[in-house]
């Protein structure tokens, strides 16, 4: 099938003069997770982050080190799998003529990757839309979210983007990532299938106009609602007859979502200054009211997992498979009226599929638990108020010295991320030392950030905050990351410890505070290699759990809860 489609995408590239063709992950609004999904179509990759390159006669699947065995399995037989490093000034190829769609890249990332060595043309058609067959089903139009839930009314957070705009001396800022014009107008949509997503792209002036570039049919219930007039939506043809009529000549556009074919249009009517859009790191410092509308969210979900957990540890006959697993955790999760879906496809690995970072069981792809096994579960929820993801690692019998020496040591690591002194380790480059030292002691590392930032109520990898080897953005109050280092031994198991955590000010200093409610498997660790330090954190954790969570449980449940602490 994969071949197939491959060589339908090749019989086109004589028409275009072409000798290959780039799919990205990607669409048109540079999410990560697109319904439009041309990567995983052409290639069978369900990753959520990569690029295809089609050539005439090879195949390469550019991703990073936490697809790497994922891409093997999914898409080895027909792509080479490259680090995704090495699309850098990319040599892996050479002296080609690439055709891509300008939808899809943006300038920097045509520069960055493939200009040194090769030629790339522009074709305003998308050569696999050409015969994918899409689903045209409309979504429901964009809604707002009251005041109450997110704290700050639109016109305050268009008040702070217009003061940047005036300060960079800059006329307009055009918004290409949805994700920030959900958060500035207070509004959301069904665009994506994990996020509240209304794709979208936004025009906002210094005199603090602002136009919506979207089909009129997603706009009636804002029209409704009164957040805008009929004036204020652009419908997307008539973009560049819009752009015409507008005064002023300087515009800020985001050098990460503005694509190249926007640009180009852009380019016609304003001086363009390409910065990053402001409003990632205005979104990732929440207001009080967020973070208290997050903790809420935190104690619905951590009852939906710690009810699973007691479920899965108890269970007298361990006779299910990783897709019943992650059934029965959603079917704990919808017992909840709040909770709205998924915030990511749940990733419940077994044993050696433990090991695969970003592993995803199927229906036709699916294993049995094992009692000796050891099981990762790594999921999430969007619920009416907030946004979830936390990992767990369980066990279902008494592990080897070895298994359980590196799980206490990836919750040291996470011991260590959660009690940091921001005041000392100012950015996420710092702290991911923290969460990596006790691993390599022994020689083991893991290939993926410590923590990434989390969205309110909105997508639940969001920056431009990290923790990361290469992340140098300042820690600040009101920030959500998650804490998550984890270990994992190809073939044999997987292992990742994960909370949410916010940035909370105490006394006039900066520490990280747990969101997360759920208990960390105790039958795992080696508390012998824990300091007193280390000991009191875990208590402290997990009375919390109990305190927040034990309302909610059964007596049986709660008698379980109670023995963690």
């Amino acid at each position: 099938m994969i071949k197939k489609k491959i060589n339908r995408l090749r019989k086109q590239f004589k028409n275009f003069g072409i000798d290959g063709y780039i799919i990205p992950k990607n669409d048109e609004f540079f999410s990560e997770y697109a319904k439009n999904d041309r990567l995983r179509y052409i290639s069978n990759f369900t990753g959520s982050a990569g690029y295809a390159v089609i050539l005439k006669s090879k195949n390469y699947l550019f991703v990073d080190g936490r697809y790497t065995i994922q891409a093997k399995i999914e898409s080895g037989k027909h792509f080479k799998i490259v680090d995704y490093f090495k699309m850098i000034n990319t040599s892996v190829f050479k002296n080609l003529n690439v055709g891509i769609d300008p939808k899809l890249f943006t300038s920097e990332q045509i520069q960055k990757f493939f200009l040194k060595n090769n030629k790339v043309t522009n074709i305003n058609e998308n050569l696999v839309d050409n015969f994918l067959a899409t689903q045209n089903k409309k979504n429901p139009p964009f809604y707002s979210i009251d005041e109450k839930i997110s704290g700050k009314s639109h016109l305050q957070k268009i008040s702070k983007v217009t003061a940047y705009l005036k300060k960079n001396k800059s006329d307009y800022l055009f918004v290409t990532a949805p994700e920030n014009i959900a958060w500035l107008l207070n509004i959301r949509g069904s665009d994506n299938p994990t996020s509240p997503i209304p794709n979208c792209n936004l025009i906002l002036s210094k005199e603090k106009k602002f136009y919506l570039i979207v089909e009129k049919d997603k706009s009636t219930k804002l029209l409704s609602e009164k957040k805008l007039k009929k004036s204020q939506i652009i419908d997307p043809k008539n973009l560049n007859n819009f752009l015409k009529k507008l005064k002023n000549k300087k515009a800020i556009i985001d050098k990460n979502t503005c694509s190249l074919y926007l640009e180009k249009l852009l380019k016609k009517k304003f001086k363009l200054i390409k910065k990053e859009d402001p409003i990632y790191l205005l979104k990732s410092i929440k207001n009080k009211v967020e973070i208290k509308n997050m903790m809420n969210t935190h104690v619905i979900d951590g009852v939906a997992l710690t009810k699973f957990i007691y479920w899965i540890k108890n269970k007298k006959k361990l006779n299910i498979t990783e897709v019943d697993a992650q059934n029965k955790l959603e079917k704990m999760r919808k017992m909840n009226s709040k909770y709205l879906f998924p915030s990511f496809n749940t990733i419940a690995g077994s044993g050696k599929n433990g090991a695969i970072v970003h592993y995803k069981a199927t229906k036709n792809k699916t294993k049995f638990l094992k009692k000796d096994e050891i099981f990762l579960c790594d999921s999430g929820g969007q619920y009416k108020f907030g946004t979830t993801d936390v990992t767990r690692t369980i066990c279902f019998s008494d592990q080897n010295k070895n298994v359980k020496k590196i799980f206490t040591n990836v919750l040291k690591g996470h011991i260590a991320v959660a009690e940091t002194k921001i005041s000392k380790k100012t950015t996420g480059k710092l702290i991911d030392v923290e969460a990596r030292k006790f691993l390599k002691k022994d020689g083991l590392d893991y290939n993926h950030g410590t923590g990434h930032g989390v969205g309110f109520f909105l997508n639940v990898h969001e920056g431009p905050q990290a923790i990361s080897k290469t992340n140098s953005i300042k820690i600040q109050e009101g920030m959500i990351l998650s804490n998550e280092p984890g270990y994992y031994e190809k073939g044999k198991f997987g292992i990742r410890i994960e909370n949410l955590i916010y940035v909370n000010r105490v006394k006039g200093k900066l520490f990280f505070k747990n969101l997360t409610l759920a208990p960390i498997e105790k039958d795992l660790i080696d508390f012998k290699l824990l300091n007193n330090k280390e000991k009191n954190y875990l208590f402290n954790y997990n009375l919390e759990v109990y305190s927040k969570i034990s309302p909610f449980l059964n007596r049986n449940e709660k008698k379980w809860l109670a023995s963690f602490i």
